[in-house]
């Protein structure tokens, strides 16, 4: 029997090579120049939960930064939508910032919606939640890659479809 695991992972090492393409970018823009930007990874909390923080001069340099940061992530593979971003904010020095959390991992709810998905399509395949992650079985491969097409269309979130097994 076919089956498959649907996860929402981000690829770490090219994130980081995401930032720093977006660096070498900001330095080389000439709007840019003599002004405080940054962009880093940040761990929050003890539960070690990772996100993105922006710092730029104002709300004009802040829109141009984020831009030219998920266009970098775009060209490394990661869609924008990995970051659930924040409402940019003041910081010290008349600077602004703004914190973009990054979503790994399928959350609870979200899981138990594309389960509930998957099985009003009346296709023969079975869905089960496994922490944060789903498997997907059925006994006809073309069940389960009409399934790979209309979930991401359906939800706002990151996927891959990994371990296929074909039997």
């Amino acid at each position: 029997m076919p089956s498959l695991d649907i996860v929402s992972k981000l690829n770490f090492p090219e994130l980081d090579n995401a930032i720093n393409n977006a660096k070498k970018a900001v330095m080389a823009r000439f709007d840019f120049r003599g002004s405080h930007t940054e962009i880093e990874l940040v761990k929050e909390g003890e539960k070690k939960e990772q996100g993105i923080k922006l710092v730029a001069d104002d709300e004009g340099k802040m829109k141009g930064l984020r831009e030219m940061f998920e266009s970098a992530c775009q060209k490394r593979g990661i869609l924008p939508r990995s970051f659930e971003w924040g409402e940019v904010e003041a910081a010290l020095g008349g600077k602004v910032k703004c914190h973009g959390k990054i979503r790994n991992g399928i959350p609870q709810d979200k899981a138990k919606e594309m389960v509930k998905a998957i099985k009003d399509t009346k296709l023969k395949v079975q869905a089960s939640i496994q922490g944060d992650e789903i498997r997907l079985s059925g006994k006809q491969i073309d069940d389960l890659q009409s399934i790979m097409a209309m979930l991401p269309k359906s939800f706002d979130l990151p996927l891959q479809f990994v371990n296929m097994k074909r039997d």
